[in-house]
């Protein structure tokens, strides 16, 4: 019994050390969380309204306007972008990146993997680790620390490359898959062509010439072409402030989760604590009683 009452101390022990370490793992994600929210609230609107644009300028091109990056083309290579974590502990943040690719491999592009036309560029260590064992699968890992400096100078340099990729022909499309940042306690997995550019849809019934009136000054193609890189830049970086936001998210929910389980589980063992010790005396006061009735008589 003693041995009983040792071993749950122990385990009690145990126990306040993990709630002391994910309650401060907790506060540091907290802390983290309001910057990278800050930063991806700020820049969405932007992001977004620049990409609606660029999707209604991809609708209406016309004429001698070429734009190379709203080029269809027979799919042969695909590139898939991976966003995750470098470090673990943040729930199913890193899983769910990694599901969202494994559909797309089986659903949209199983073809191209068997012919081992697939890449995956992996930015985020999780997510290296938990696809490298996928078969006919490339990786590409030279940006995996890449949120280790996340400036708009560094991403963008990433993504001149990945425009490079499908302006050269070495992809004929370009996915990222990441996790989209609704909440402190929401994250949405996704994955969104990057490349090529998707044309804006049109309402039923409206006249191209209603949806994509523009003037341009000075000229339609000097504006496109300084126009479109930086919008998708821009949008590339938001895809990494998405990310970088939803894993500090579901970090601190994780972390604020097992503060609550640890504090159940101590409840659990304070009752298996007294248990032991209320066996412990009784069993302690039998043998005395015991021992003075064998001495009475």
């Amino acid at each position: 019994m003693p041995g009983q009452l040792k071993e749950v101390r122990l385990r009690i022990q145990a126990v306040k050390s993990t709630q002391q370490i994910t309650k401060a793992m907790k506060m540091v994600a907290a802390s983290k969380l309001r910057k990278a929210q800050d930063r991806i609230i700020k820049m969405r609107p932007y992001a977004n309204k620049l990409y609606s644009i660029l999707g209604n300028i991809a609708a209406g091109g016309t004429g001698d306007i070429n734009v190379e990056f709203t080029k269809e083309r027979p799919v042969e290579k695909v590139l898939i972008i991976t966003l995750t974590s470098d470090r673990g502990l943040c729930g199913g943040f890193n899983a769910n990146v990694a599901k969202q690719v494994k559909a797309l491999l089986a659903d949209k592009y199983a073809t191209h993997r068997a012919a081992g036309n697939v890449t995956i560029l992996t930015i985020g260590k999780k997510g290296y680790e938990s696809l490298k064992k996928e078969a006919g699968i490339q990786f590409n890992t030279d940006y995996i620390d890449l949120f280790n400096n996340l400036t708009f100078e560094k991403v963008s340099e990433v993504a001149e490359l990945v425009m490079d990729f499908y302006a050269n022909k070495t992809y004929d499309v370009i996915e990222v898959a990441y996790n989209q940042f609704k909440n402190q306690i929401t994250q949405v997995p996704v994955a969104e062509q990057f490349l090529p550019i998707q044309k804006l849809e049109q309402p039923a019934g409206a006249k191209a010439s209603v949806v994509n009136d523009f003037i341009y000054q000075p000229s339609q193609k000097e504006i496109i072409e300084e126009l479109v890189p930086k919008i998708l830049k821009t949008q590339f970086y938001r895809y990494l402030l998405d990310s970088n936001a939803s894993e500090h998210g579901a970090r601190m929910t994780s972390m604020d989760k097992a503060t609550d389980n640890a504090e159940e589980l101590l409840k659990e063992l304070g009752i298996q604590y007294n248990r032991a010790r209320q066996a412990a005396i009784t069993t302690e006061l039998t043998e005395i009683v015991g021992g003075a009735a064998a001495l009475q008589g």
